[in-house]
């Protein structure tokens, strides 16, 4: 499990996992020890919180994943900064968004084929908990990027 983490991140570390139905749990953190604020660049370690963030991932032996990641809030080390906290950035999500990246890239695909009532019927049988709404809205923002 510790090598499917770190396809992810090479900066989160595994810390256990457990099957609950149809899914599979797994909890990882940051190895991080400082990071750099989104918003003015300053390297701080000042730990402000940590918050469980939830996300899925592409299934795993046809079970579905749930990632927890038990993520950092620091507080920004630059007094001029407009904004006084922040969260640990990773590569693998958007800030916003429940799914990884590469799980994206598949509800996309899947849905580039099929309408989407019947990409969300297959996608939660066997990918991923997405309704058709959240698959309308990706496919409406892969079109802008594109324009």
């Amino acid at each position: 499990m510790r090598a499917i983490v770190e396809l992810l991140s090479e900066d989160l570390e595994y810390l256990s996992h457990e099957i609950q139905g149809d899914s599979i749990v797994i909890n990882v953190r940051s190895k991080k020890s400082t990071a750099k604020c989104p918003y003015c660049g300053q390297m701080t370690d000042k730990v402000h919180s940590y918050y469980l963030r939830k996300l899925q991932d592409l299934p795993i032996q046809s079970k579905k994943v749930k990632l927890h990641i038990k993520r950092r809030k620091y507080f920004c080390a630059n007094k001029e900064c407009i904004h006084r906290t922040f969260a640990e950035v990773f590569d693998f999500f958007d800030e916003r968004g429940r799914n990884t990246k590469r799980l994206q890239e598949e509800i996309l695909r899947v849905s580039l084929t099929q309408s989407s009532i019947a990409a969300s019927k297959y996608l939660k049988t066997s990918i991923a908990d997405v309704g058709k709404s959240t698959i309308c809205k990706m496919l409406k923002k892969g079109r802008e990027k594109d324009c």
